[in-house]
């Protein structure tokens, strides 16, 4: 039995999911549902897309959602990959949610669209960003943005991404972040001055994962609500609350307050760490989570990935090798 993690914005790249396409009928068939609850190809958008292309939000997210999707059936279907619990990175969440049974693709496809739509719309270009702060500890970024908060005169600014011990992401107005780049001196900031905290600002076209998500989150609420969410087939670890989660209701309102609360990536591993999980496919593009995974703790998770048909001969020969 594996952990399936599904990744999130920041791990789409061109081509993405072609492999899949020209090896299985399963992923093609994928392929041919998600273009057709859009009215959009996909193929197109995958293969054939530019990096400008794939970043645009309301395309990321429905082309993750797609090729994370693509991806799961691939395994279970071709080869017998059962799932014991599944959690998604922000927009993986979706796919999690429909490799446990809980919501229809083609559903979810359209609203992850509009989650794409919602959230760059929710702030105008510009007035919101993210930065990646690097050495500190969740409690010292907290009281880093209440610092910058205070001290500017502008907000909000907060924690977007518990992404891994040392990694958090804070999101919010642009002229607390353009403050913060100018005046990050955490020796005047820390009683005990962290000995390699940095910032790396981030390309988003939006501060994601913040109260300014506010609108994103009431657009989610009247399109989720209007969506069957049925009893999970396996646990998911919500990036809400970081616990795992069966019940159709619970996981539609966290999935629903998501949009503008912090993803508890970090936490949610923990937990599932402590479920004793550590045979884990990060199912989709990239290879993002596995690295998180390997610094939240690279002795106890076993990461395999599943960007190319050599990841997935990886995948198969494991499981001949574990099945006697």
């Amino acid at each position: 039995m594996f952990t399936l993690v599904f990744p999130g914005q920041g791990s789409q790249q061109p081509g993405m999911g072609r492999f899949l396409f020209e090896n299985f009928k399963i992923a093609q068939e994928t392929f041919e549902e998600g273009s057709e609850a859009l009215k959009q190809d996909m193929k197109k958008l995958c293969f054939e897309g530019s990096e400008a292309d794939l970043a645009l939000t309301e395309n990321t997210q429905p082309a993750l959602l797609l090729v994370s999707t693509a991806t799961q059936r691939v395994l279970t279907k071709e080869f017998g990959v059962k799932a014991s619990v599944a959690a998604g990175h922000s927009i993986g969440e979706y796919a999690a949610l429909v490799a446990a049974g809980v919501t229809r693709f083609d559903e979810s496809m359209r609203a992850v669209k509009t989650r794409g739509q919602a959230m760059q719309s929710a702030v105008p270009v510009g007035q919101g960003g993210m930065v990646a702060v690097l050495g500190l500890e969740p409690d010292q970024v907290e009281t880093l943005c209440n610092y910058v908060v205070k001290n500017s005169g502008v907000g909000p600014l907060s924690a977007a991404n518990f992404n891994s011990p040392g990694q958090i992401v804070i999101s919010g107005s642009q002229k607390a972040i353009n403050w913060l780049k100018d005046n990050f001196k955490p020796e005047a900031i820390f009683a005990e001055a962290p000995k390699r905290a940095k910032l790396i600002p981030l390309t988003v076209s939006a501060p994601f994962h913040c109260e300014m998500m506010k609108p994103a989150e009431d657009k989610m609420r009247e399109v989720l609500t209007a969506m069957k969410f049925e009893t999970a087939a396996f646990p998911i670890i919500q990036n809400f609350h970081a616990k795992a989660e069966t019940d159709g209701s619970i996981l539609r309102e966290n999935l629903i307050r998501q949009v503008s609360a912090p993803v508890r990536w970090t936490q949610s591993m923990e937990v599932l760490k402590g479920m004793g999980h550590s045979q884990v496919i990060e199912c989709g593009a990239g290879k993002v989570l596995q690295g998180l995974l390997k610094k939240i703790d690279g002795d106890f998770f076993k990461v395999m990935t599943t960007t190319s048909i050599e990841d997935v001969k990886i995948i198969e020969e494991f499981l001949k090798a574990t099945s006697h």
